[in-house]
This record gives C-alpha cells, sequence and structure tokens, in this order.
C-alpha cells in the first residue's frame, strides 16, 4: 500500500453560482484517496440532488481532503465574477488540511496557485477529482441559497438559488434588489435606472 508521501496529491479545483444574479460563487477543492474510489462521479450539474448529496458524504467521508470557499456578491461586484470565482478558488485551495503537489481547475484557465496548475476544458466531466469538487461546490451552494431564503424570503432563492428564472425577475421587479444581488449583472442593474 502506498503511503501518502508516495501519491502525487492532484487537487481538482471548481466553482458553482457563476451565473446567477444573487449569492455568493462558492469554489471547492477536493483531494482524493486513490485507495477509496468513489463510484459515480459526475458533473454535478448532470445529476440529481439526490445523487449530488450521497456523494458529497462520500466525498466528505473517503476523500484525503477537501475544502470550499466563497466569494461574496459583494466581492463579484467589486472585482467581477471572474476574478472572484478565481479568488474563492484559492481560497479553496488554500483552505485544504493537505496542500497540493498540482492542482487542475475546470475551464479554460485559471488562478495562480502556489503550486503547478492547469485549467481542463469539460474537466468536471473527465476528471473524477474535478468532478468531486463539482459536486461538493453545488451542494455547499444550493445549502447557502436555501438557508438565505430564509432571511430574505420574497425572493425565492430556495427555489432558483438565485438564478435569473421568471420568479425571481419578477420579485425583483416588485421588491428591488436586496444586499445578496450582484449589482453589476444587468437584470439587477436595471432595477436602479428606474
Amino acid at each position: 500500500m502506498q503511503g501518502l508521501s508516495d501519491r502525487h496529491l492532484i487537487a481538482g479545483v471548481d466553482e458553482a453560482g457563476r451565473g446567477p444574479l444573487a449569492g455568493p460563487v462558492v469554489a471547492a477543492a477536493v483531494i482524493l484517496d486513490p485507495g477509496h474510489p468513489i463510484e459515480g462521479l459526475a458533473d454535478s450539474k448532470k445529476l440529481s440532488e439526490k445523487q449530488r448529496e450521497r456523494l458529497f458524504l462520500q466525498i466528505r467521508r473517503h476523500a484525503l481532503a477537501w475544502s470550499a470557499a466563497q466569494a461574496t456578491a459583494s466581492e463579484i461586484d467589486q472585482i467581477n465574477i471572474l476574478q472572484a470565482t478565481f479568488a474563492a478558488m484559492q481560497r479553496a485551495v488554500q483552505g485544504l488540511k493537505i496542500m497540493p503537489e498540482s492542482v487542475i481547475v475546470d475551464g479554460n484557465r485559471c488562478p495562480a496557485f502556489a503550486c503547478p496548475a492547469r485549467a481542463i476544458v469539460k474537466g468536471d466531466d473527465s476528471e473524477p477529482a474535478i468532478s468531486a469538487a463539482s459536486i461538493v461546490a453545488k451542494v455547499l451552494r444550493d445549502r447557502i441559497m436555501r438557508l438565505l431564503d430564509r432571511r430574505f424570503p420574497v425572493y425565492g432563492f430556495a427555489a432558483h438559488k438565485g438564478y435569473g428564472t421568471a420568479l425571481h425577475l419578477e420579485a425583483l421587479r416588485l421588491h428591488g434588489p436586496c444586499q445578496l444581488h450582484r449589482r453589476s449583472f444587468a437584470p439587477v442593474a436595471g432595477q436602479f435606472e428606474k
């Protein structure tokens, strides 16, 4: 059996919540244990909520390390969604209890990390560690949005998680934006022009 020092520790990194009009963007970093493979890992968008929750528990139980971090709506407005996503990714990797030797990120670009990193287009489909990070980020962001729904019930965050659904746009029209809304995003910014 290999010891930890014999393995090349690779952290998969992905995010959830780049597109919504409200709430944080959440990034996760996961270092999987080759000795405990997790069956069924896939891009979180291709899994049901029940499948994601089940896999999230297995990732928490069997991964060598995992971490998640976020960038708030106000950070997104200050530095833009790409830079806020990169900041959340960097925080997630820094939060790992084991530092990886390299990082793989879903997408076509990645932020700077303290170790070598590369971006992999559709990595959440092809790389189990990125799939795991995708699941962790999505599950945790959905939980955050359900909690925020209790504080701001008029917007329906528990149902749409901050995405620009008809229900959400109608709530924005009726109530205007709250502190969770990304004021730099067009449909929300439009509320300030009236």
